[in-house]
């Protein structure tokens, strides 16, 4: 959501942090990439003289031909003039851009819409109306951000009579969809009428009277809405702060206080300031009441406060540390979506209207087993504390982007109409997994088990600290780190970080830790048979950190490790398989990577492990990646790779390929999976319907299953480089118990990564857990 204050006297952890991030590697949060090759001459004449003739003259004969020449059907502007950023007031413009940079980014992560952002000097209504207007050409929408009101309300007003396009201020509308999605769950669940509900409101600013407009659409009456301010209870007659926007709710009333209206309101919406509802207001609310504390970072109550006075309320805040979290994201980029889609002239009520039901609609949904699967066990039903959905369902845009887009297209605004709407549904899906989102749920389900320890053998290392202390602000685990304390402290206190050893985490001393000789004792115990004498078992646990992480995790006194910072990955990955052993069942261990790109997610295996597997080992490993790919929420589908396609070469390697798939077909029917084959049949349905249009592959390979180490880790490290993907692992497949062996390039968004990944490990895994050796 828009940003909060920035904490007194020289500003927090987090705001060190947020400058670091908005620097480097480069400024900004925002580029510009081409989406057509320029690798010659003939490509240049197409993109520029004299080619560019030919789509210019075609739009000038036919404007709406811009659509399909242009980036313009897809491109949104955000524009504000800084007048009223969210926690930080009238900052102006320039200071601005940060956070319009930002609602950028989140336009095209979550929906995949680019967006120009336009910080605008211009203070005054009719100035910010003639510049705003003037930039129609450019766009297909116009999101306005961060305009003080009443301001606000007029140039939204008279931009919507001027342009073609959709105008959109997402601080008054987007807020109120959410709202109303909520307020129409709630009072389903407390059996109430919302034409019967009294409505109170802390706050009369562009989004609260938006919230009441867009409740009077669904039914609410005016009657029983009253509005309160700073000023009081917004009576008839009174002077302070008054404009006609506010005029149909006004009261002949002697009342002046929140606390003289509140008595009997089912809902209270508080979009003002913190701690404005006390306790003792809510005692005289109605029965099941529904209470929206929207203020950030400190709501109008806390939720616990309104828990303790009405154990019966049902609380939303705007904070992402609480239950049903009303945040922007869950509607705006799918609005425009579905807007930008059917070519919508304007975003009217009906649109607006479509897309409150489907967000109610969504939370009320039954989980699916790909939602189920990515957030543990513990998936939330519709009730008092999941009236929304997370802003991280992947199923938002393909509930909202089409119900907005029909309405677009019912009401009579739609200027491209969607003529296969099933072919469009299948297109949203397809994003959904190529949006970078892969990691939410992970991230999600690690929170539902937060209480896991996850040891990290390198406790040291800059990049364990910076991570041990997101995880640590993030509920994701409980870091035990591996360190010399008087080390650890020098670090902490270099690095800028505020978290201790001992207040926030436990820390084992190597050089001195009272349970080095039973250390010593369950070492030789499990490998005393495998060449570890007395002698070398001493030295290994003074020394060694991957050991001394590995016992802890037999030990029982950590749930997963995380090692491989510093040293050969084959040198960790021994003590590993020596102490923890392997899954029963499991024959060799195998390494997952993801790669998280602009084109989308994919997964390599086995990247670090096994030299030359056998086809056994292969179909194996291929079965352990499926396994770990649907804790992501998705649906593994793999292609065996090999430089024959489909029986065009009969090399020993190919052949290989071929009978893992023969081996996968038998021992797992239900993986969707296809091979030999190259890597471009793989990721292309149609390049592979030519070579082999039987393949039991369909769409594109997400999982590819590749013949030997050498082929596996130079495909990922030249993809990882030439891309600029994010890396994800390496996930080690088949451990008795949730090990991670990282690399040395890793950095401490890896750690993370891994940490949220193995924190959800250990609350599924614990079944596959073997006994001590006695």
């Amino acid at each position: 959501m828009a940003p909060r204050t920035p904490a007194k006297g020289g500003g927090s952890d987090l705001d060190e942090a947020a400058l670091f991030f908005h620097r480097y590697p480069v400024a900004g949060k925002l580029e510009i990439q081409p989406t057509k090759p320029l690798g010659n001459q003939r490509d240049l004449a197409l993109a520029y003289s004299p080619g560019v003739a030919a789509p210019c003259l075609a739009i000038r004969d036919n404007p709406g031909a811009a659509a399909d020449y242009t980036a313009r059907a897809n491109l949104v502007g955000v524009v504000s003039n800084g007048s009223a950023v969210l926690g930080l007031g009238n900052i102006g413009p320039l200071a601005s851009k940060p956070v319009m940079e930002g609602k950028a980014v989140l336009f095209k992560k979550f929906a995949g819409i680019n967006v120009f952002d336009i910080e605008i000097d211009a203070p005054d209504v009719d100035s910010m109306v003639e510049t705003i207007a003037a930039l129609e050409p450019t766009f297909g929408g116009i999101n306005l951000e961060d305009i003080k009101a009443p301001e606000c309300f007029e140039v939204e007003e008279r931009l919507k009579e001027r342009m073609g396009i959709p105008v959109f201020h997402d601080d008054q509308h987007g807020t109120a969809i959410i709202v109303a999605a909520a307020i129409l769950n709630g009072l389903e669940l407390a059996g109430k009428d919302i034409a019967r509900a009294k409505i109170v409101t802390s706050g009369a600013g562009a989004a609260a009277l938006a919230c009441l407009n867009l409740l009077v659409s669904l039914g609410a009456r005016t009657e029983n809405i009253w509005i309160t301010d700073r000023f009081g209870v917004a009576w008839r007659g009174r002077t302070e702060e008054m404009d006609r926007w506010k005029e149909p709710y006004l009261k002949d009333t002697e009342a002046r206080t929140l606390a003289d209206v509140i008595s009997g309101a089912d809902v209270f919406l508080g979009l003002s300031a913190g701690g404005v509802l006390k306790p003792e207001m809510l005692k005289e609310m109605a029965e099941r009441p529904l209470i929206l504390a929207l203020a950030n970072p400190v709501p109008e109550i806390m939720p616990e406060a309104a828990r303790e006075a009405r154990p019966d309320a049902m609380i939303c805040t705007g904070r992402s540390d609480y239950p049903n979290q009303v945040n922007n994201v869950l509607c705006f980029p799918y609005i425009f979506r579905g807007a930008l889609d059917a070519g919508a002239k304007a975003i009217n009520e009906e649109m607006k209207l479509a897309a409150v039901r489907a967000i109610a609609a969504l939370a009320r949904e039954e989980p699916s087993d790909v939602a189920a699967r990515a957030y543990s066990s513990e998936t939330p039903i519709f009730g008092p504390d999941f009236l929304i959905p997370s802003p991280f369902d992947p199923r938002l845009i393909l509930r909202i982007a089409p119900a907005v887009a029909k309405a677009a297209m019912d009401s009579g605004v739609a200027s491209r109409p969607i003529e296969d709407m099933e072919a469009y549904l299948d297109r949203l899906n397809r994003f959904v997994f190529r949006s970078g989102l892969v990691m939410k749920p992970v991230f999600s389900a690690a929170k539902q088990a937060g209480s896991k320890r996850v040891i990290y053998a390198d406790g040291e290392d800059e990049r364990v600290l910076r991570a041990a202390q997101v995880v640590l602000e993030e509920g994701l685990a409980q870091p035990i780190l591996i360190g010399r304390p008087h080390v650890v402290e020098v670090r902490l206190k270099r690095y800028g970080l505020k978290i201790r050893p001992g207040r926030d985490f436990e820390i084992i001393n190597p050089e001195d830790d009272p349970r080095y000789r039973a250390y010593v004792d369950l070492l030789i115990r499990i490998a005393g048979r495998r060449g570890v004498t007395t002698e070398v078992a001493r030295t290994l646990v003074r020394t060694n950190t991957t050991v001394i992480a590995a016992l802890a995790i037999m030990r029982d006194e950590a749930d997963a490790m995380i090692c491989g910072l510093e040293g050969r990955f084959e040198r960790h990955l021994r003590y590993v398989d020596t102490i923890i052993g392997r899954r029963e069942g499991v024959c060799a261990l195998s390494a997952l990577s993801m790669l998280i790109a602009q084109r989308g997610v994919t997964f390599f295996t086995d990247t670090h492990v096994t030299l030359d597997p056998s086809a056994e080992e292969v179909a194996e490993m291929t079965v352990l990646a499926a396994e770990e790919i649907r804790r992501f929420g998705i649906e593994p589908k793999a292609a065996l790779l090999s430089h024959s396609d489909f029986g065009s070469r009969d090399s020993p390697s190919a052949l290989k390929m071929r009978e893992a798939v023969a081996i996968l077909h038998r021992i797992a029917p239900d993986i969707v999976a296809d091979g030999e084959m190259h890597g471009d049949s793989a990721l292309s349905e149609g390049l592979r319907q030519r070579v082999f249009p039987h393949a039991a592959l369909e769409g594109e390979a997400n999982l590819l299953v590749f013949p030997n180490l050498d082929a596996a880790n130079i495909t990922l490290t030249t993809v990882k480089a030439m891309t600029d993907a994010l890396h994800v692992g390496p996930i080690l497949l088949g451990p008795a118990r949730p090990a991670h062996i990282l690399t040395p390039s890793v950095t401490s968004r890896g750690v993370v990564n891994m940490t949220a990944l193995a924190a959800v490990e250990a609350l599924q895994n614990r079944e596959n857990q073997p006994a001590l050796p006695g």
